[in-house]
């Protein structure tokens, strides 16, 4: 998680595209660090820029550069090059890169313009300018270009193969790279790139403000940087002691969060000013300038992302539908967010998947896809263009695009809670709870203070028992559902006031007798989890934005309405024996920020315009309510 990589960085270790330090019960590496020192050294450089900026540089080069063999591997990076110093090396024996050291390559990490020792201007999410005509018209990909075209020509023994990866922030500037075109950039990895902040990443899902991710990264992140400088900025502000939900809840409206920041974080600003999907927000949505991409490209992203879910898989499908001559993969594990760098993808939380999914993407996908295009080794040729871990059956897919051909399937809400694909027959039928923003529905059942990555996978039976999360199961399946693709939730609804937020989940119910086996690694036992409802998939709309994003409406209390939204993709089986769960509530907290459920402003809503809501589900004849899964044959 973003706040997580914060932390490690004010603890001094640097994350710019892996796990930096050791994990823990970390096998002795001294043997691994004297190589690195014996056949590697640092260069650091201050790379000039077409408008005269220099951003600074820390370049890994191999001591027989001299053979001009080397592939160049980059990455670009708001949180650091650190560890600074010419010969302070950044500890690649604690990660998987180790094997790109092994086989020679120059590893360089910049900070970006504005950041750190950078000079210039930083601007979060710098928009993409594509009509470029002067040297002062800048933006990250030509900050790239302009970095790769001095890379080739000044750095000793390369062999004139450039390639750009980065976990969320560096991967959007991976993203933006790939945009540069220069002739030397072979291949880009964009992984878990930070891509849409309104839709989908980080800030906002469909509008909604996930304001416990946004409050702990900025105090900190968003503040300005008036000089060039190695260290990080002591945050403005940070919550005392250990329960996030009661901290939030005393924090109240919106305007209270922009007060205890005062003017001291411009973006911050940005987002209250900009409470609707308007053209400012329209210009930092990268996928519409992924047209005519030259490099190969391999996206990679985790299906239980708490961050970047969205960007991994819609940069994937905007390259494959606006630039269809790209050799264009997709990678999608079982993992959080940068697991797949790390040196354990064997669970996630409760959940196990039955192998280590980091391991087999570091050696068996990412490594050779550098290889073969930067380094001119081996082939592509066993890469899918998809390669997909289902989780419930717990194997890699490997497939021809992403989404796989499914089939559409309406699963239907009916009386009493039932969950069946039969159209409902009732003449009147509806569920109804009601939604109060002064007690909202916790996003996870443990009492801390960061967001946790685990509540993606977490057991919902907590919510389960709230009376304002409504409940709709299937009976025990007698075959496998695989699901594979993007799941729709589609509701009949109708609310007593004029605004609401709908969060609907996917949930595998295991059976009250199930267990995970040995060899799960299950803390060197079988592993209970009878009865566990694990969230496959949980997503918010704001109910405003039903319509549109640009313009929201207000609901006319009591009047049936549709809301009907698009969930990130799953990939997932549900064994048979396992019920199939959809949950629907109307706070998520303090994922999500509370709605006032009036139709007002909420980023300059008061603490006294929260009201309590009696939403209704229908599922009847006329009004039927389904959630849309992508059913695999």
């Amino acid at each position: 998680m973003r706040l997580l990589l914060t932390m490690l960085l004010l603890a001094g270790f640097t994350l710019p595209a892996f796990s930096q330090g050791p994990p823990m019960n970390m096998p002795d590496r001294s043997a691994d660090s004297t190589w690195v020192m014996e056949h590697y050294t640092k260069m650091e450089v201050q790379i000039p820029m077409r408008d005269g900026v220099h951003l600074f540089t820390s370049i890994y080069l191999p001591k027989d550069s001299a053979t001009g063999r080397h592939p160049i591997l980059l990455t670009r990076t708001p949180y650091s090059c650190a560890p600074y110093g010419p010969t302070n090396f950044k500890k690649y024996w604690y990660s998987y890169v180790m094997q790109y050291l092994h086989e020679g390559y120059i590893m360089v990490t910049q900070d970006v313009r504005g950041h750190f020792l950078s000079e210039g201007v930083f601007e979060d999410v710098r928009p993409f300018n594509p009509n470029k005509k002067g040297k002062t018209d800048i933006d990250e990909a030509s900050d790239t270009y302009d970095a790769i075209d001095w890379m080739v020509k000044n750095i000793p023994g390369n062999n004139g193969n450039v390639g750009v990866f980065g976990i969320s922030y560096p991967g959007f500037y991976s993203t933006m790279a790939a945009l540069s075109n220069h002739p030397a950039l072979k291949a880009v990895s964009p992984q878990a790139p930070v891509t849409d902040w309104f839709m989908g990443d980080d800030f906002h899902h469909n509008g909604a403000f996930f304001v416990m991710d946004g409050f702990s990264f900025y105090p900190s992140f968003g503040l300005p940087r008036p000089q060039p400088t190695t260290n990080w900025s002591k945050p403005i502000f940070s919550f005392q002691g250990d329960d996030n939900y009661d901290a939030y809840l005393k924090m109240g409206a919106l305007p209270n969060f922009a007060r205890v920041l005062k003017d001291s974080v411009a973006f911050w600003k940005d987002l209250y000013s900009h409470p609707n999907y308007d053209a400012w927000w329209k210009a930092r949505n990268d996928r519409q300038y992924l047209t005519n991409v030259k490099p190969a490209m391999m996206v990679v992203g985790g299906q239980f992302d708490a961050e970047d879910c969205f960007g991994a898989q819609n940069v994937y499908k905007a390259i494959a539908t606006q630039s269809k001559s790209t050799d264009n993969r997709f990678v999608m594990g079982p993992w959080y967010h940068g697991e797949w760098a790390s040196a354990n993808g064997w669970f996630l939380g409760n959940v196990r998947f039955g192998s280590n999914t980091a391991d087999y993407y570091e050696k068996n996908i990412e490594f050779p896809f550098f290889q073969y295009y930067l380094n001119n080794k081996g082939s592509v040729d066993s890469l899918a263009r998809a390669n997909v871990f289902f989780t419930g059956e717990d194997k890699w897919h490997a497939l021809p695009s992403w989404p796989p051909a499914y089939t559409p399937t309406p699963i239907y809400l009916h009386d009493g809670g039932a969950l069946s694909y039969d159209a409902p027959k009732s003449e009147t039928s509806f569920s109804e709870y009601t939604s109060d923003p002064t007690k909202p529905v916790p996003y996870t059942e443990d009492v801390h203070m960061h967001r946790t990555r685990e509540y993606m996978t977490d057991d919902q039976r907590f919510a389960s028992r709230r009376p304002d999360v409504l409940v709709f199961e299937t009976e025990p399946l007698t075959n496998d559902v695989t699901l594979g693709g993007p799941v729709v939730a589609d509701l009949r609804t109708s609310i007593s006031t004029t605004d609401a937020d709908y969060i609907v989940k996917v949930i595998d119910v295991f059976p009250d007798d199930f267990t995970y086996p040995l060899s799960y690694k299950g803390n060197g036992k079988d592993y209970p989890m009878g009865g566990y409802q694990m969230l496959v998939r949980g997503e918010v709309m704001r109910g405003r934005f039903r319509k549109s994003f640009s313009d929201p409406v207000a609901f006319t209390p009591g009047e049936i309405t549709t809301v009907k939204y698009t969930l990130p993709d799953v990939a997932h089986t549900f064994k048979a024996g396992h019920r199939i769960m959809i949950q629907i509530q109307s706070t998520w907290f303090p994922l999500v920020d509370r709605n006032p459920q009036k139709f007002v402003d909420i980023y300059h809503a008061g603490d006294d315009d929260f009201v309590k809501s009696q939403i209704r589900i229908y599922h009847d004849s006329a009004h039927p309510s389904s959630i849309i899964l992508p059913v695999l044959k």
